[in-house]
């Protein structure tokens, strides 16, 4: 299932991992405010845009060395929104988290 219409693997791999991992980020943390606010359908989308941005960005042969992060990506964003946050992240932690790929990723751009 391809949730980013227009979006293929190669295409993807031809970005930058900053790149990656800040419009990653972005599903995710859409995701979680989403959740914070009793959205529980737009919430499940976008994390689920987020996981599949993942997906490609493990799918990524260039990432190759980050694929440990990466799947670590996975098991804590499934388990904070579906297991028992074994790993006591919070929705602060996340966006921390995130946010620091979109503020290299603009540094990256020149913005």
């Amino acid at each position: 299932m391809n949730l980013h219409k227009d979006l293929t693997q190669e295409r993807w791999n031809s970005r930058t991992l900053l790149f990656q991992m800040a419009n990653m980020g972005t599903d995710f943390e859409r995701a979680l405010d989403w959740r914070a606010r009793g959205e529980d359908d737009g919430s499940e989308k976008a994390l689920w845009r987020g996981l599949e941005l993942l997906k490609f960005t493990m799918g990524d042969p260039k990432n190759n060395k980050r694929r440990k992060e990466l799947r670590r990506i996975k098991e804590i964003m499934l388990d904070y929104f579906y297991g028992d946050n074994q790993y006591g992240y919070t929705d602060e932690a996340l966006h921390q988290y995130f946010n620091w790929y979109a503020y290299a990723a603009a540094i990256e751009r020149g913005r």
